[in-house]
């Protein structure tokens, strides 16, 4: 009876929201402090050699941390395929600048010191800036247009139209509300990239790290209450009405959905869930003190919690709602009515539970032999070698 339980369609739908965001996390906790040095690149390097010793903090691990952008677009893609489709179609041309700058760094990372030419290597350092911060900056916005609903509907043979003219799914994805969303983002990602040059850097750039490292600190704490009272007062929330079949077949028009004053009222509802925004505060306060104090693995630990809060108290206070419809909220997409069948869902646990391990293992050997601080003298000494 346990085992039919723990096989049953509810609760591998559950178990498949709950592993979508953990690779979501996993994405932030790595390849965010990757996007966050980039941001700081031209202001904690004041030379070529400190810049160079930034980059190489990330160089050896970048491309390792954006497996895990890989990995939560092919669970989307597998797991929850309406999504994929609603979601791909609707933030397309944001979609496309993200992708066209994660496509610039690898080509900056290569190209930066090939030439000695101080144009060269600045043109680059830009590019390297861009590629971080403009990602960290519109996954925050897209964020805030979930939160907020998007202008989509179903048609009955569940054909995805959007509401507005084709520029709008950028320009119109620019609200007040999910440009703050944004500054929380770009903030906490740069707040974690100064947490990870703190420990992994010494001398100026360390310094200059973890001056702007707590500034952005401060930033995304303010930022995130900013949100939370505009979600309590100012945006409406969803819920599922009438009776529902957890279990049932997926199909985006099969609950009745309607708006409620504020999503805030998941809250009365499952009180625990207020952990999440707890640890996203309370980390963020706490990686400013470390970085103030010039502590170093304690402060990258913090930078982590306060990430984890944030991102995980956008998807428990959404529950069960994935992707809510503004337009027409009955075309909302829920974990209930937007997953893929039974057995693929099955099938992809059992391949989950047998490689993930691997991965998380693989990874903690790369960080383990890599650990270290990076140097002036390392660079000086690999010039050829490093980037």
């Amino acid at each position: 009876m346990i085992l039919h339980d723990l096989l049953s369609y509810e609760f591998l739908r559950v178990v498949w929201w709950g592993l979508l965001g953990v690779l979501l996390i996993g994405f932030a906790l790595t390849d965010g402090f990757d996007m966050g040095v980039g941001a700081l690149l031209p202001f904690v390097g004041q030379s070529d050699t400190e810049r160079r010793i930034a980059i190489n903090t990330v160089g050896p691990v970048w491309e390792g941390n954006q497996v895990w952008f890989i990995l939560g677009g092919g669970a989307i893609f597998a797991a929850w395929p309406p999504l994929y489709a609603v979601s791909f179609s609707g933030f397309y041309l944001a979609m496309f600048v993200v992708l066209a700058a994660f496509i610039v760094r690898p080509v900056a990372f290569k190209y930066r010191s090939k030439r000695e030419d101080r144009r060269w290597r600045t043109a680059w350092d830009w590019a390297l800036f861009a590629s971080g911060a403009v990602p960290a900056l519109l996954f925050g916005v897209a964020v805030g247009n979930v939160i907020q609903g998007v202008p989509f509907h179903f048609t009955d043979d569940l054909h995805t139209i959007y509401e507005g003219v084709w520029y709008a799914k950028f320009i119109g994805l620019l609200d007040p509300f999910s440009l703050l969303a944004g500054v929380v983002s770009l903030s906490m990602l740069v707040m974690h990239g100064g947490a990870w040059l703190t420990l992994k850097t010494e001398g100026p750039v360390q310094r200059r790290a973890r001056a702007i490292g707590s500034v952005a600190a401060l930033v995304a704490v303010a930022g995130y209450a900013l949100a939370g009272l505009w979600l309590a007062y100012g945006i409406e929330g969803y819920r599922i009405v009438g009776e529902y079949v957890t279990g049932g077949p997926s199909n985006p028009l099969h609950f009745q959905v309607e708006r409620t004053a504020s999503w805030l009222s998941a809250y009365a509802d499952r009180p625990w869930i207020a952990v999440a925004p707890a640890l996203g505060i309370t980390g963020g306060l706490l990686t400013f003190l470390g970085l103030r104090a010039g502590r170093e693995i304690s402060t990258l630990l913090f930078s982590k919690m306060a990430i984890l809060g944030v991102i995980s108290s956008v998807g428990l206070t959404m529950f069960p709602f994935i992707m809510p419809s503004s337009s027409d909220p009955r075309s909302s997409l829920t974990v209930w009515n937007s997953s893929s069948s039974h057995l693929t869902l099955f099938i992809m646990l059992v391949v989950t539970l047998i490689f993930m391990p691997l991965i998380l293992a693989y990874t903690a050997w790369v960080y383990r032999v890599l650990w270290g601080k990076v140097t002036a003298k390392d660079v000086s000494e690999n010039s050829h070698a490093l980037y």
